[in-house]
């Protein structure tokens, strides 16, 4: 179904136009002009497909996509210089550098959770990285990804960068085709099948996943500080974000104070009837809201709860000791729920931890250095934070990624040039001298060639 539009794009590519840096920094120059004009188009989408307010919009993808773009464009001359390492003694004498090389045709597969911010960024970087791109939109967003489509239509050719719309077949049909590259932002359900196709033709590919993010509050922690950053990194987009805490694990000693202070905060951010605030978005479909729905059954609910399926709205709610074996605890929430467990000790929060897969971001809170140090320390995560949430995916300086379950490769800033560059090694020898005692015979030299592989 989309051989044609493969095709054309690898013919394109082997032109060798996207491998010059001036082009790709003025398909980049239009793209932004496109992205200035169109942004109020895109928070009216955004607000459209789930009533998303207009100050997250802006903060959490409008903002982030013009500041990225505005530091690849600043930094790509010195991203794409070949770097030049120290070469090994054993090539004496050698010049030693490091190409990145556009790896061709890349398919960029975005969510619906933050549908403009994943969709562009990634595009972005194949761009500036020099390589053709097919980006396939969620079709739960069908306003954003209209605008996204208009977007890309009015920048570029398809046989540059195109855009496909479509259903999970439409997904699959585009997995069938062989790709240099593949970027996926979902689901590790969703992320398994890609990798499975990739697999077919050892596509290399990068994985945005997800997982339960565990959230420790120790008992020196800030309470009321921590009740706000966690109350903000939880319900933003109604806490349909990868990296938003999932669960609570609080020392018993302060559980009460916290609860009373994530009461206040909610209140604060939303009112008494969140339903009502033009601050909360909604839950994107109404299969979501049933599957979300459903884990507030026979839970021991301590705020919120409250849902209205006419308005896909379920209120930022806070349940209280939920067994692990629950709806709650079993996958990633993705939604405005939040369990609050308790311990004691660091025994009870690693079993609790240990029940899950490595998650893609891990907080703690506490004002004891060592504690948290320990925790950041002892339990692997994609990224995370000390006495804050989800901060880490605003700087460009850090790369943005998961590990094991939770992704695969990552992205951000210059990181996102390197993802959709291949790493070339090349070494140039010179030519006035040549040691023989790589060449045979080689009676004599083992010895020495011992010495120089350890010592050089």
């Amino acid at each position: 179904m989309f051989s044609k539009l493969v095709n054309n794009q690898k013919t394109y590519f082997l032109t060798e136009k996207t491998k010059s840096l001036a082009f790709r920094k003025t398909m980049l120059l239009r793209l932004k002009s496109e992205l200035i004009n169109q942004e109020e188009h895109i928070i009216d989408a955004l607000y459209a497909d789930f009533k998303k307010p207009k100050f997250e919009s802006v903060l959490s993808e409008t903002a982030i996509v013009l500041s990225e773009l505005d530091l690849t464009l600043k930094k790509l001359n010195a991203w794409a210089k070949p770097k030049r390492v120290f070469p090994s003694l054993l090539n004496f004498p050698s010049t030693d550098k490091i190409y990145y090389e556009p790896y061709g045709t890349v398919l960029v597969m975005a969510p619906w959770n933050y549908p403009y911010l994943l969709a562009i960024l990634p595009v972005i970087g194949a761009i500036a990285a020099g390589n053709t791109v097919v980006l396939k939109p969620s079709e739960l967003t069908p306003n954003t990804s209209k605008i996204i489509e208009t977007i890309i239509q009015n920048v570029f050719n398809e046989n540059y960068v195109a855009i496909v719309q479509g259903d999970a077949k439409i997904a699959q049909e585009l997995l069938k085709q062989h790709w240099d590259y593949i970027f996926f932002t979902g689901s590790v359900k969703v992320g398994k099948i890609v990798a499975q196709a990739a697999a077919n033709y050892l596509t290399p590919t990068t994985l945005e996943l997800g997982g339960k993010n565990p959230c420790i509050i120790d008992e020196s922690a800030n309470i009321k500080l921590a009740a706000k950053r966690i109350a903000w990194g939880k319900f933003l987009n109604a806490g349909q974000t990868c990296i938003a805490p999932d669960y609570i694990l609080i020392h018993n000693s302060v559980k009460q104070e916290f609860t009373k202070a994530l009461r206040d905060e909610i209140e604060l951010f939303y009112s008494k009837n969140p339903e009502e605030s033009e601050d909360f978005a909604r839950i994107i479909n109404t299969g979501n809201f049933k599957r979300l729905a459903n884990m507030l059954d026979n839970e021991h609910i301590v705020i919120g709860g409250e849902t209205n399926e006419d308005d896909l709205f379920i209120a930022p709610t806070v349940i209280d000791e939920p067994s692990t074996d629950s709806e709650v605890m079993k996958d990633e929430i993705f939604g405005p729920i939040l369990p609050i467990l308790s311990y004691s000790n660091e025994d009870d929060i690693n079993k609790i931890i240990r029940t899950y897969n490595k998650p893609l971001s891990l907080y703690v809170f506490s004002n004891n250095k060592t504690f948290a140090n320990k925790m950041i320390s002892t339990y692997s995560f994609g990224g995370g934070a000390i006495n804050d949430t989800i901060v880490q995916f605003a700087n460009p300086k850090l790369p943005f990624g998961g590990v094991g379950s939770s992704g695969l490769g990552a992205y951000h800033g210059k990181h996102t040039f390197y993802t959709f560059s291949h790493k070339k090694p090349v070494v140039k020898r010179g030519t006035w001298l040549d040691v023989p005692m790589r060449y045979a015979p080689y009676r004599g030299k083992t010895k020495l060639a011992k010495f120089f592989l350890k010592y050089f």
